[in-house]
């Protein structure tokens, strides 16, 4: 046996959720540029768990049930104010999915069944959750999600106590369709290997979670806007990045390991990136973004990723940074969660085999006797 690094170059499952096929991205076959253009994100979700876009009636149903589900167990926003205030914010979701699962009567029922309301009590309250933790830590009281509006609409509307401006809906919503989910990613690897064992759904989104809480899984976006802060003008993009050029650093939010043509997602979010900036009446982010972008594709040849645009557009929604990877999970447990629903109709544990580099011929030697 051989070792392969990173499992790169590995096929590890079968899988017919999304597939990254010559540089295309697609959800159950349909290319993410129409879902981008055309689909809602709750559309997104119930094609990524049921395997088909929903009829109106199945739309409207799905919906109602998400309106149900968004309002969080009292104890679990109880818990939300015991943490620090400075908690890392995955940290403080991972925490809080895993406690959902104690008041959930389903939480060890395995039955498909159970199994997808499960995944639309996830789906529904980790906006709410996230909102609240976000509010809690500024001395702010937790707003109760609405009835009657999507998803997107609804974080935006808890997260600030305002009604959201339809651009900015539309660009969240978008932002979630594009991160629904993105083949056998490390998140989602993990999610797949927990509920293997046949452990139970929120088990295998917490493990997802603390997967995506890495940096170089999921904080990709929170660096570019960093980044971005560090450079602080238009004028000063291009003295700082040919100075990382020139050191041959890393530049954030460009290139990506399975897509050696550009990230199909990132020309999207570059559109609701201007739109953004034209309805706050700030270009800046765009414009340097936009001036980053020249340098670095136009030197080295690499092309922004997802992470790159998400960064302006979560910033010009008045979204904390420490607040983007949280938004990637809101998006990215409906593909979590219909990857478990696809492990469990043909489940077998993952256990891997590992190469051993270590010392053979070794033999017990009694204590008095060791140097």
């Amino acid at each position: 046996m051989t070792a392969t690094k990173g499992l790169e170059g590995i096929v590890a499952a079968s899988s017919s959720i999304s597939s990254i096929i010559d540089g295309v991205l697609t959800y159950r076959g349909i290319n993410i540029d129409e879902l981008a253009e055309e689909a809602t994100f709750e559309e997104v979700a119930y094609l990524l768990w049921h395997g088909k876009l929903p009829s109106r009636a199945e739309l409207d149903g799905l919906n109602a049930q998400l309106g149900e589900y968004a309002e969080v167990p009292a104890e679990v926003i109880s818990g939300l104010r015991l943490y620090p205030k400075n908690s890392n914010s995955m940290a403080a979701l991972r925490t809080a999915v895993s406690s959902l699962a104690l008041y959930d009567a389903e939480a060890d029922d395995m039955s498909r069944e159970a199994n997808i309301r499960k995944a639309m009590k996830l789906q529904a309250q980790l906006p709410t959750v996230v909102a609240a933790f976000a509010r809690i830590r500024q001395g702010q009281d937790p707003i109760a999600p609405k009835k009657g509006v999507g998803i997107s609409h609804n974080f935006l509307y808890m997260l600030t106590g305002q009604e959201p401006a339809k651009v900015a809906v539309e660009a969240m919503d978008k932002a979630l369709v594009l991160h629904a989910d993105h083949e056998l990613n490390a998140s989602t690897f993990a999610a797949r290997v927990t509920v293997a064992t046949l452990s139970d759904i929120y088990s295998g989104v917490v493990s997802a979670i603390g997967a995506l809480k890495g940096p170089l899984h999921g904080g990709a976006n929170e660096a570019v806007m960093v980044m971005l802060d560090e450079i602080g003008s238009l004028a000063n993009v291009e003295p700082y990045i040919q100075n990382k050029l020139n050191k041959k650093e890393k530049i954030m939010g460009f290139g990506h390991r399975v897509y050696r043509n550009g990230d199909p997602r990132a020309k999207h979010l570059m559109v609701m990136s201007r739109q953004l900036g034209e309805l706050k009446g700030d270009m800046k982010l765009y414009e340097m973004s936009i001036k980053i972008e020249e340098l670095v594709t136009g030197q080295k040849g690499l092309k922004p990723n997802v992470d790159f645009y998400s960064a302006s557009c979560y910033t010009m929604l008045g979204i904390p940074r420490d607040l983007f990877t949280p938004i990637f999970a809101i998006s990215r447990v409906s593909g979590w969660t219909a990857h478990i629903l696809e492990q469990l109709e043909d489940n077998r544990l993952i256990r891997p085999r590992a190469e051993y580099v270590g010392p053979v011929d070794q033999h017990y030697v009694a204590v008095s006797q060791r140097v």
